[in-house]
């Protein structure tokens, strides 16, 4: 199933607020994406009906495997072509925004080569 780019993105925000309070709540969510908290409501409800999250009595959110296998992979591709963008010599603050349009976007055959290339051609401390 083609998950959309906006569910990517919130399932990958929930992983960076698990790991940086140890739970999630929509309205960190809300606030780390700058969007109000009835779009927060709606996308939940989806991801929810869709299997890629819970919610408990209290509004907590847990991101299901599923949901936890997007979240760590859009993670990933973000944090990876970040640090290769500002390899590139792109400052810090283009090189994120960046990332996070290209990491939903190119192939994984394409990311995979970035990948290649920057280990052979990028110190492993930038990378």
């Amino acid at each position: 199933m083609k998950v959309l780019r906006a569910a990517e993105d919130y399932l990958e925000t929930m992983l960076m607020m698990q790991k940086k309070h140890g739970y999630i709540r929509s309205i960190d969510i809300a606030e780390y994406l700058g969007v109000t908290k009835p779009s927060v409501t709606y996308t939940t409800k989806r991801l929810r009906e869709s299997g890629y999250i819970t919610m408990d009595r209290d509004g907590l959110i847990t991101l299901t495997n599923a949901g936890m296998a997007i979240a760590a992979q859009m993670l990933d591709r973000h944090k990876t072509l970040t640090k290769f963008l500002i390899a590139l010599g792109v400052d810090e603050h283009t090189a994120e925004a960046d990332a996070c349009k290209m990491e939903h976007d190119i192939s994984q055959q394409t990311y995979h080569a970035i990948c290649e290339h920057a280990m052979k051609t990028i110190s492993k401390t930038d990378f």
